[in-house]
């Protein structure tokens, strides 16, 4: 089996990113952001979904936190998009519902070719552990439409905002490891019966 990895650079006036993704990995990370609860909850993600993740990131938070946040969930999609080339062989599609105490997270993908996301998570603070809770829909919409993939996340109910969003982040990952990982009945095909996934 080919090797599922990508190498992402992205630098502009606001941000400076750089990701190493193996999607066959087996969930080691070396995380660098100017948010470390943003940094924590992409540890986790990279835990539940079993990916090796590297990422150093920067950004002109004395600014906003926005462009960071943002610019890095676009880096993450650009680096699955990369990494499973032409979708031969995966699931496509994937889903996971995740209690963290008294929240449920449930999340679910579709690697379609087209970008659209659904977030309802409502947060009673603006800033969990240091991250604009704002902005974590931005940061799924930039994944969404650099994978160009259709993303469901909801969390209906729950009293503590950090275990929302922790919650979100796990739930996401083993959604994205059940969307990525081989069927072995479809090995040789592309999911769709178009014959592509753009």
């Amino acid at each position: 089996m080919s090797q599922r990895t990508a190498n992402i650079e992205r630098k502009t006036k606001e941000t400076e990113i750089t990701l190493e993704l193996n999607i066959d990995g087996k969930g080691n990370y070396d995380i660098e952001t100017p948010i470390g609860f943003l940094t924590h909850m992409l540890e986790g993600f990279s835990k539940w979904g079993t990916f090796d993740l590297k990422m150093r990131a920067s950004g002109d938070i004395e600014v906003d936190q926005h462009h960071s946040v943002e610019d890095i969930g676009i880096v993450l999609g650009q680096a699955f998009d990369s990494a499973l080339g032409d979708r031969k062989g995966i699931n496509r599609a994937g889903f996971f519902a995740l209690p963290m105490d008294e929240p449920l997270a449930i999340a679910a993908v579709d690697i379609s070719g087209r970008p659209y996301l659904n977030f309802e998570c409502a947060f009673k603070r603006r800033m969990c552990g240091g991250l604009d809770t704002d902005l974590i829909e931005d940061l799924f919409r930039g994944l969404a439409n650099s994978l160009k993939a259709t993303i469901a996340i909801k969390v209906p109910d729950g009293r503590s905002d950090h275990h929302k969003v922790e919650a979100v982040f796990k739930a996401f990952g083993k959604t994205m490891r059940m969307a990525c990982s081989k069927d072995p009945k479809m090995i040789e095909d592309i999911p769709s019966t178009k014959g592509v996934i753009d």
